[in-house]
């Protein structure tokens, strides 16, 4: 009885535009940005590093235009999953989405490790194990409240992260030009440290090299489209929350790393922990390395939360499209899929697990999928948009009726398709990401058989994929 009062209730629009904008914002910002970009300096040299994020940022934007046009004619939970299952073919739905939902519930048991080591700096004492434990349950009370709570705590969560970096950016930028006196009576650098040793100390193409690391930071982005299934008017608040979105990442990642460039030596950065605590401790701030683990503390738990709630997202989406069990698209009277929420976490457990007991193998294989499944998802977005918008047209529809737009169709859409594409063969030629690759070869293969021979034959007896199409007719007839 308790079933089918479950299975009327559905996800609710609850979500502002402010809850959109930090949430895909937060997703972005994580330890990467605040441990990686010292990497990213050190390999193409301080203008390579600038350029190689602000290409990064340029495919990012292309990226959400085009999620922008399909979510805001298509507003479903399920995003680029249940776009790849109407315009290019329900076994790449299937495959988009499981590697989707398996990449983001690894990334939450990464993220619950990693903020279980951090505390190891106030905390020795006590097992890493207890923090996950700890996390794991402040953040599955916020994602079961309801999608407003998710929405409002990742919105401070966030928060705290863009204040320290525009803490960084102003107070940084500051002893670079000589306005505020630097520890040691350090003379400023101003741009000697950007141009000291040429413009690509370690040549042109390092900047391709790092463009990996750099577009792998820039990921995260699209949960705009996952989220507005469940937000307040999407017409109006996810282009709003994109361009908002994007013109702020690049800003605050073109100039932290032009900061950070510019204060910390290339040929250090990459040698040091991180380098934001080394700026912070030049400048003075009493307690930096502690400022900074208490911030990339935040970022793990803003990351893990956001992963949380898009991993749930994506597993109810595949069981209302007859591509999971159909218990896990069962929502309760709080608009919030609990089924497929104790499994998502239940997952994240058991990979946290193998991160002891299988470290080397299963957790390896585990996190070079996390790795890879994001840059799957933006290649599905570029190509659902290509053949959504083919596909409108020959069914009559004026592109002028579309409340958001992509621009240059179909060049901006294509572009963004071959970008992204060069960038996950580009894997083949890293010896470190290589495994993902593989794995996730290995694994979408494995989805497409798994498909066909098992969940084929039970859709045509259930068509689950027309309640998500007439949800779009409905929005172009608007």
């Amino acid at each position: 009885m308790n079933h089918e009062k479950d299975q009327q209730h559905t996800l609710k629009r609850t979500m502002k535009s402010r809850h959109l904008f930090m949430i895909s914002l937060g997703g972005v910002i994580g330890t990467g940005f605040f441990l990686g970009t010292g990497y990213t300096i050190n390999e193409a040299g301080p203008i390579g590093a600038i350029l190689s994020y602000l290409a990064g940022g340029m495919i990012m934007y292309v990226t959400m235009l085009c999620l922008g046009e399909l979510a805001v004619a298509m507003p479903v939970s399920g995003s680029f999953q249940t776009y790849a299952t109407k315009f290019i073919g329900p076994a790449t739905g299937f495959a988009v989405g499981w590697i989707y939902w398996l990449g983001w519930s690894v990334t939450v048991a990464l993220e619950f490790l990693s903020a279980g080591q951090l505390m190891k700096r106030w905390f020795p004492h006590v097992d890493v194990w207890i923090w996950c434990l700890v996390f794991g349950v402040l953040l599955f009370m916020l994602n079961a409240l309801s999608a407003k709570a998710f929405g409002e705590s990742e919105f401070w969560l966030s928060g705290i992260k863009i204040i320290v970096i525009l803490l960084f950016i102003i107070l940084g930028g500051g002893a670079m030009f000589g306005l505020i006196d630097m520890k040691g009576g350090q003379p400023a650098p101003f741009f000697s440290n950007l141009i000291g040793d040429g413009v690509f100390p370690n040549g042109i193409g390092a900047i391709f090299i790092t463009m990996i690391t750099v577009n792998f930071a820039f990921q995260g982005t699209e949960l705009i489209g996952i989220a507005a299934g469940e937000s307040e008017d999407p017409e109006k608040t996810v282009p709003r929350s994109i361009k908002q979105t994007v013109w702020r990442t690049l800003v605050f990642f073109g100039l932290s790393v032009f900061v950070l460039a510019g204060l910390v030596p290339w040929k250090q950065a990459g040698v040091v922990k991180s380098p934001f605590v080394v700026v912070f401790d030049q400048i003075g701030i009493p307690y930096a390395a502690d400022l900074m683990n208490f911030v990339i503390l935040i970022a793990l738990l803003s990351v893990a939360n956001s992963g949380l709630y898009a991993s749930t997202r994506m597993l109810y989406a595949l069981a209302k499209e007859g591509m999971a069990a159909p218990a896990l698209s069962r929502v309760n009277e709080r608009g919030i899929p609990m089924n497929a929420l104790w499994i998502t976490l239940g997952f994240a457990g058991l990979s946290l697990i193998s991160s002891f007991v299988a470290a080397e193998t299963l957790y390896i294989w585990l996190l070079s999928l996390a790795g890879l499944s994001a840059q799957i998802g933006w290649i599905t977005i570029t190509l659902s948009q290509l053949l959504f918008r083919k596909r409108y047209i020959k069914e009559g529809g004026k592109v002028e009726d579309l409340k958001f737009k992509t621009p240059l169709y179909p060049f901006l859409p294509l572009a963004g398709f071959i970008l992204n594409s060069i960038v996950l063969v580009s894997l083949a030629f890293d010896s470190e990401q290589r495994m993902a690759l593989i794995c996730g070869a290995l694994f979408m293969s494995g989805c497409y058989i798994v498909y066909h021979f098992f969940v084929k034959k039970h859709r045509a007896a259930k068509p689950h994929e027309e309640e998500s199409y007439m949800v779009l007719q409905k929005q172009n007839e608007r």
